[in-house]
């Protein structure tokens, strides 16, 4: 009896000495990775531009579920698309509003490449989390709101819509923050910022967005992707 006592004090002690080690960059990798063990769910993501910006992304509506698929919505000005991802294979709408393999869309040129180079890129919104809290320079706890600047390379890392693959823009001046949103465990929103300045062809663009990502229908998501999206996966 005294030995099952001894055990199970120490067992608790040891549970202290976690909890007290856990930092706040610690709560929300973790937060984000409770939403990625879930079963599914759902996001809206909105983007904020200056009102002379050039490029003004629309709202994006996403579903995934846990080793499964993930289906995205998008809009670009006056024009949307649709993409399924599961692992590294992907279908996306062609212009005409079919659906194409991403593989035949890798060969093309012109925007149906620069959307394949996005997809293949994309990180849901628990991936996306892990990514930003390492790219901040120290996340303080504020109640349930977590926030921090965001490194150098963390704002890079965030300018461009999803990355490219090979030789990138050159970014100057990034600077950027982060924040996150937390309940029960399990990251319910976060928002970043970045700025800068990012040179592509020869060409000067200033980076100023504001991006926001609301969590909702955790395991109570229904998917929904189009049997002929899924059909080329």
């Amino acid at each position: 009896m005294k030995k099952q006592l001894l055990i199970g004090a120490l067992a608790m002690l040891a549970g202290s000495l976690l909890a007290a080690d856990s930092s706040p960059k610690d709560d929300v990798t973790n937060a984000a990775k409770k939403l990625g063990d879930s079963a599914n769910y759902s996001w809206r993501t909105t983007v904020v531009v200056p009102e002379d910006a050039q490029f003004k992304p629309g709202p994006t509506d996403g579903k995934t579920e846990k080793g499964g698929l993930t289906y995205v919505k998008l809009a670009f000005g006056d024009n949307t698309a649709e993409f399924v991802k599961k692992g590294a294979d992907a279908a996306l709408t062609s212009p005409d509003g079919g659906w194409q393999s991403i593989t035949n869309v890798d060969s093309s040129e012109g925007p149906g490449r620069f959307m394949a180079g996005m997809v293949r890129n994309f990180k849901t919104p628990d991936a996306q989390a892990v990514q930003l809290a390492g790219g901040a320079k120290e996340i303080k706890k504020d109640g349930d709101v977590y926030a921090s600047d965001l490194t150098e390379d963390g704002a890079k890392a965030m300018m461009t819509f999803g990355g490219r693959r090979g030789n990138g823009p050159n970014i100057t001046n990034p600077s950027g923050s982060v924040k996150f949103w937390v309940k029960d465990g399990v990251l319910t929103k976060y928002e970043f910022k970045v700025k800068g300045t990012m040179s592509f062809n020869g060409n000067d663009i200033d980076v100023d967005r504001d991006t926001t990502v609301e969590i909702k229908d955790v395991g109570t998501t229904k998917m929904d992707a189009p049997d002929e999206a899924k059909k080329l996966l």
